[in-house]
């Protein structure tokens, strides 16, 4: 098999992984608090990372790291996995998994703002089409969800879910600025150990009640296929592509994909303007990201 080859199979594990996740999301929740759910995920992503740094011999580049970069590293755990996934999940707990996980895609909607407003990215006139489509995509999805008589949209559970957008797209912010100066392994498991580190001090408080097997072998499976692996089948698949745009471009299969075993597994009926609005969304971002040029603009990989 080819470079090339190898990539797009490593990309379609990637993709097939993240289509998977919102069914196991609701699924564990089942079993499960939030808190719960992302204590076992955290810690089976953390020795996911750890068993990849043992594969890569890269134990020795934490020693290189500076005080400065083990704090900044510690602030970043703290904001993924800990803030953002405590407030992703419980948007599943809250909402269909067909309205939560098309909200939650609009994120790089959000980093375009954000990147405009700290980090002195100008936003591109036509590139708010892109964002009015993107958003007019997450309002069709909300109301016309609501429209159906057997499906409740929570308010609270619908501004969690575009606050899991906000908190992700920072953190694809703050990290892009640092992917230079560390090893993405090295970042990926420090993020993962700290976060484990601040979410074992909060069960000592709120408590944890792991008596369902289905439920941690649920909250195993996310932390696997939704933190872990994929992103390294990712990672692997850009630095083997010659067309990291195709790569890129496969990613978008992820949502569509989702809806089908959202369907399938979950039984949840599939309104039609959950189709539409996330094929706007959908539209929105692949519009900004491909037919609008600016070189300033940072390059947003999902």
């Amino acid at each position: 098999m080819t470079n090339d080859g190898k990539a797009i199979a490593c990309a379609c594990v990637a993709v097939l992984s993240w289509s998977t996740v919102a069914t196991a999301f609701k699924m564990a929740l089942r079993y499960l608090t939030h808190f719960e759910m992302l204590w076992v995920a955290s810690l089976t992503s953390l020795v996911i990372f750890a068993v990849l740094l043992t594969a890569q011999r890269k134990w020795r580049l934490l020693g290189n790291l500076t005080g400065k970069q083990w704090l900044y590293y510690a602030g970043l755990g703290l904001l993924n996995p800990v803030a953002y996934y405590l407030v992703l999940f419980k948007a599943y707990d809250l909402l269909p998994a067909q309205v939560a996980q098309p909200i939650n895609y609009a994120w790089p909607i959000v980093l375009l703002i954000l990147l405009a407003l700290f980090a002195g990215q100008p936003i591109p006139k036509k590139k708010y089409i892109g964002m009015f489509v993107s958003l007019a995509g997450v309002a069709l999805i909300s109301i016309g969800t609501g429209f159906n008589g057997e499906m409740s949209v929570s308010t609270e559970g619908f501004l969690l879910a575009a606050l899991s957008a906000v908190l992700w797209a920072t953190y694809w912010m703050l990290n892009n600025r640092n992917k230079v100066q560390t090893d993405g392994s090295v970042v990926l498991f420090l993020t993962f150990l700290f976060g484990s580190v601040y979410l074992s001090v909060g069960a000592l408080f709120c408590g944890l009640n792991l008596s369902s097997l289905t439920g941690v072998l649920s909250g195993m499976y996310v932390g696997g296929f939704e933190m872990g692996i994929p992103f390294i089948f990712f990672g692997l698949a850009m630095r083997k592509t010659s067309n990291p745009a195709l790569i890129n471009q496969l990613c978008y299969l992820s949502p569509f994909m989702s809806l089908f075993f959202i369907s399938v597994v979950l039984g949840e009926q599939i309104v039609f303007t959950t189709y539409i609005g996330l094929v706007m969304i959908v539209l929105g971002i692949v519009f900004n990201q491909y037919f609008v040029k600016s070189p300033n603009q940072a390059k947003i990989v999902q």
